[in-house]
């Protein structure tokens, strides 16, 4: 599996950077599959290792319709100290994404 473009993947958030996170929230629990469609029992832990936990989150979001509206809303609210998995990808990612993200953001200040 090769690396992910962050600034790529941060330039297609910026067309929810003036949605409001409450709307975020309504879509996300409304329309995520995570929140109707897993028995959270089965969901398997992340490793920490990047391969096998992008591969995890990757399944784990097969087919959902908002990924990136669930990737957006967890940067907002958690930024840095993400855990788990939100919009398909694991925590050590999304931390990676997130300075990048918080850059574009900033408009380049940060």
């Amino acid at each position: 599996m090769t690396d992910y473009d962050y600034k790529e993947m941060a330039a297609q958030l910026d067309r929810y950077a003036t949605t409001p996170d409450d709307v975020l929230n309504e879509v996300v629990t409304r329309d995520g599959l995570c929140f109707w469609a897993f028995d959270r029992s089965d969901v398997p832990r992340l490793s920490g290792e990047a391969t096998p936990d992008r591969e995890l989150a990757f399944r784990m979001c097969a087919g959902c319709p908002v990924i990136d509206e669930c990737r957006e809303l967890d940067l907002r609210t958690a930024g840095p100290d993400t855990v788990g998995v939100w919009g398909a990808l694991p925590d050590t990612d999304r931390r990676a994404l997130y300075p990048v993200w918080r850059h574009r953001r900033d408009g380049g200040r940060s």
